[in-house]
Order: C-alpha cells, then sequence, then structure tokens
C-alpha cells in the first residue's frame, strides 16, 4: 500500500496530469473537441468502432448475420482511433454525445436512425433480424439479463483491473487487489453458469456471448492485458475456457474480431 496517503480537496479539479496510456485523452467535460465528419458508405448500417472489446461486438454479431445469409445486414466499417481522438470528432458526437466506441447508423429506412452504446445496438440488431435472441419470455428474460450483466461488470475489470493492472503509470497494491478480487469473482460466477449450460444463457448461442465473450472470453484464453490470465489463473475456470474456446472457433467470430483492428 502507498506509504503517501491522499486527502481529496473540498471540491475536485482537473489540475494534476491524468497519467498512465489514456491519460492524454481523459478530460472532465463531454462534447466534440474538433470538427471531423464522417465517412458514410452505401450499405444499410454504418460501424463506427475499433477492435477493442467493446468494439468488437457489434461486427462479430453483424458478421453472424451475414453468415446466415441475412444481406440486409450489410455494413460499412470505419475506423474510430481512440488515441488519436476520432471519438471526439463533431461526426461521432452527433451520433453518440457520450464519445464512446462502438456506435452504429442504421440508414436501411426513410431516415437514418443512430445507436449507441454496445448493448443498445446488440438488442436492436437482435429485434430487427429476429436473431440471437430468444421469444419466449423465459429465454429472453435469461438473454437479457446476461447481456446487462456483462454491461454493469464489464467496467470492473476493465476501468478497474485492466486500468491498474495494465495501464495506471505505477502499480499500486491496494487497487490491483481490490479489482482482481472483483474480477475472480466474475469470472466464478460465469464458471458456475456455464457448467449447467452450453452457452451463457442457457443452450441456444445468444447475443448474451457476442457481448461477454470479448472481455471474458478473450481474457480465459490469455488475450486480454498481458500476464494477466496468469495472475488472475483463468486456466482454473474449467467451463468458462471451454466456453471461450468454442465461441472462438466459429467463423462469423473470427471475422469481426479483424474489420475493425487498427
Amino acid at each position: 500500500m502507498s506509504s503517501t496517503p491522499y486527502t481529496p480537496p473540498e471540491v475536485w479539479k482537473n489540475d494534476q496530469p491524468a497519467g498512465g496510456k489514456f491519460g492524454s485523452i481523459n478530460r472532465p467535460e463531454a462534447g466534440a473537441r474538433h470538427q471531423q465528419p464522417l465517412e458514410k458508405g452505401s450499405r444499410p448500417f454504418q460501424l463506427y468502432s475499433l477492435g477493442t472489446p467493446n468494439g468488437i461486438k457489434v461486427s462479430i454479431l453483424l458478421e453472424e448475420l451475414l453468415e446466415l445469409g441475412i444481406k440486409d445486414a450489410g455494413y460499412d466499417a470505419h475506423l474510430i482511433s481512440i488515441m488519436k481522438g476520432d471519438q471526439f470528432g463533431s461526426g461521432f458526437v452527433e451520433i453518440n454525445p457520450n464519445s464512446k466506441i462502438p456506435a452504429l447508423v442504421d440508414q436501411s429506412g426513410d431516415k437514418p436512425i443512430n445507436i449507441f452504446e454496445s448493448g443498445a445496438i446488440l438488442l436492436y440488431l437482435a429485434e430487427k433480424f429476429h436473431r440471437f435472441i430468444p421469444e419466449l419470455p423465459a429465454g429472453r428474460a435469461q438473454t437479457l439479463s446476461w447481456l446487462f450483466w456483462q454491461m454493469g461488470s464489464a467496467p470492473f475489470l476493465g476501468g478497474g483491473f485492466g486500468h491498474f493492472y495494465a495501464y495506471a503509470p505505477e502499480k499500486l497494491e491496494y487497487p490491483i487487489n481490490r479489482f482482481a478480487m472483483e474480477a475472480k469473482r466474475q469470472l466464478d460466477v460465469l464458471d458456475k453458469q456455464l457448467a449447467k449450460h452450453t452457452y451463457i444463457s442457457g443452450e441456444d448461442y445468444t447475443i448474451a456471448d457476442m457481448a461477454i465473450w470479448p472481455w471474458y472470453g478473450v481474457l480465459a484464453q490469455g488475450g486480454l492485458y498481458e500476464g494477466s490470465a496468469r495472475f488472475l489463473d483463468v486456466d482454473s475456470y474449467t467451463h468458462l475456457k471451454r466456453w471461450a474456446d468454442l465461441i472462438a472457433q466459429r467463423p462469423a467470430v473470427q471475422k469481426g474480431r479483424k474489420v475493425l483492428k487498427g
């Protein structure tokens, strides 16, 4: 633990360098920082993203839909380089005022529809094409429960554990231990669920798997934060490992991962 305790000021001010890998792009204000129109193609969907765990969820779903022969799921993929600040360009902020990837524009109808937040995009596409989400209430409830589990849990894995383990300017014992504890609890939640089911929400492959795999499946395969798989002993979660390998073998998943690997 740090030998220099920190006393928070009465009112926080952004007067210290943020540090870390993403320190140069983090600010406490929202909104566009520069003028930058977005590219636009002719296919029904325009995806603005990057090959991060959040970013590949949507490209995986779109590739799964195309794999089923659904031509109306055609899309153009546009790279948003978050390290260059593309997410703060005026065109992107018009689609997503939160300046986070991914964002999607459905231009198949009379008027374009903008969707942001990966979970919202997955649900929108699944409902639009009636695929990868159960129609019966019980199955749908399970899929949505696990979809939203991922939305609430992954920030502890990424912004919490990932930041302090891999990106922070210095490694501090307390936050790494705090978030490693939570990351392992989450891995155990998934492992216990997958001990009883082939896929996350049951025996069918759904958008819940597509949301969770880019974070926890990739972690289980050793592809998230160098050294973290061993540090968290992911090999001990055998059911999670089985599922991670199963999803990784899907052709659409393999294609979706490569779409915006910039």
